[in-house]
Parts: C-alpha cells; sequence; structure tokens
C-alpha cells in the first residue's frame, strides 16, 4: 500500500529565513514601514503571501506588499542573493524515506515557480511526486495542500504523514486527518507545533523516520 510523507518547504527543507526577511525589508522599505525583526517575520515564514503580510501589517495594502515582495525576491535572484541551504540531514532523510517505500510530496506556501527553482537547484525536484503550492490551494491550516497531494498519489490518510515546522503545517495534517511531525530544527518553537496539533516533534531529520512508522503502526 502507499505511503506517503508531504514535507513544508521553508523552516523544513531548506534554511531560507535570513533571505525571505532581506526581501521583506526591502518591501517594507518600499513602502515607507518598519519592518519587524527577523524573530517576528519567521513565525510568518510557511503562509500564503497574502496572509503573511496580513499577519505582518493588519492595517497595510496586502496585495500591494506582496506584490512588492515577489518583486524584490525576484530581483535578489537575478542578483544571487538568494540563499535556500538544506537543512542538515534532509537528504540522507529522503533517501531513506524512499528506500522504505515513502513516496514524498511537498506543501509550501512558496508559488510553484520558486518551489520548482528551490528543489532544481538542489537537485531534488524529481524526487517529489506531488508538489502543492499557495498559488494553487488556500493557505495552510487549510487541508486543501494534503488532501490534493493525497489525490494525485492515491495515498490514504492513515498511510500519510506530514512534516512541518510551524502550527499551521500541523493544522493542515491534523485538518486533513493525516499524521502532524514537527520539524523541531525550523522555525517554530517545540509547544507551537504540540498547540498546532503535532503528534510528535522531530529535533533533527533523523527522527523522522520512526515517528512516521509509529503513526503508520497506531492508524493501522
Amino acid at each position: 500500500m502507499i505511503k506517503l510523507a508531504i514535507f513544508d518547504c521553508d523552516g523544513t527543507l531548506v534554511d531560507s529565513g535570513a533571505t525571505i526577511h532581506s526581501a521583506l525589508q526591502s518591501t517594507f522599505d518600499a513602502h515607507g514601514l518598519q519592518c519587524p525583526p527577523r524573530d517576528v517575520t519567521k513565525k510568518v515564514i510557511g503562509l500564503s503571501l497574502e496572509q503573511a503580510m496580513a499577519a505582518l501589517v493588519p492595517e497595510g495594502d496586502h496585495d500591494a506588499l506582496s506584490s512588492t515582495y515577489r518583486n524584490a525576491f525576484m530581483a535578489m535572484r537575478g542578483a544571487g542573493q538568494v540563499e535556500e541551504p538544506l537543512f542538515e540531514g534532509i537528504v540522507a532523510l529522503l533517501d531513506s524515506m524512499e528506500s522504505d517505500g515513502w513516496l514524498l510530496g511537498v506543501a509550501t506556501g512558496k508559488s510553484e515557480r520558486g518551489l520548482r527553482h528551490c528543489l532544481h537547484g538542489h537537485g531534488l525536484l524529481d524526487r517529489f511526486v506531488t508538489l502543492q503550492t499557495a498559488d494553487r490551494n488556500p493557505s495552510k491550516p487549510h487541508p486543501a495542500m494534503a488532501l490534493s497531494a493525497m489525490a494525485e498519489t492515491g495515498a490514504e490518510r492513515a498511510r500519510t504523514i506530514f512534516v512541518g515546522d510551524t502550527g499551521w503545517d500541523m493544522g493542515c495534517a491534523r485538518n486533513a486527518g493525516v499524521g502532524a511531525i514537527g520539524a523541531g530544527w525550523g522555525y517554530h518553537e517545540a509547544d507551537e507545533l504540540e498547540e498546532g496539533g503535532a503528534y510528535a516533534v522531530a529535533e533533527r531529520p533523523a527522527d523522522v523516520i520512526a515517528m512516521a512508522d509509529d503513526w503508520i503502526g497506531r492508524s493501522a
């Protein structure tokens, strides 16, 4: 039977926090606004862009801010200033899961173009059989991304896990009825992941596969 592991991208697969904050700084400067500190901006990573802007600037023009951010990020990419390194242990985790028969997917607040560029740059694009992005789905914690990933692969809830570093990743997983595993190496604290509905929180990528197997065993 199919086993599906869905991964968030920013804060779970790649450490993109510094680049995202730099693009936000440029965006806020362009609109004459004070950019919140990084310990604040990292908390909205993973939301769709418009929702992230709404969280950071409740009274702002979220569409205009989002447009400026996209342009700032593209300018940074064109200048070679985008840094999205893989977290240590991610490739080994993907190797282990594939060897154990898992299909791999991604569900992210990135656009599809941005996600493909990121994964291609790391030589990982072909390893993921389903890509769910913010330009094709409602923002997490809505379950649409997880449900779409299962529909595309034919996976069942009891044999699907979602690995993410934010409370809304965990909410997406719980709302879809799949195993929510917190990425404790990412941008939200363990208590935030647990409050969001995490079944378990992994301190490092190597811990995920045992938690995933335990979820399937308990769900059988």
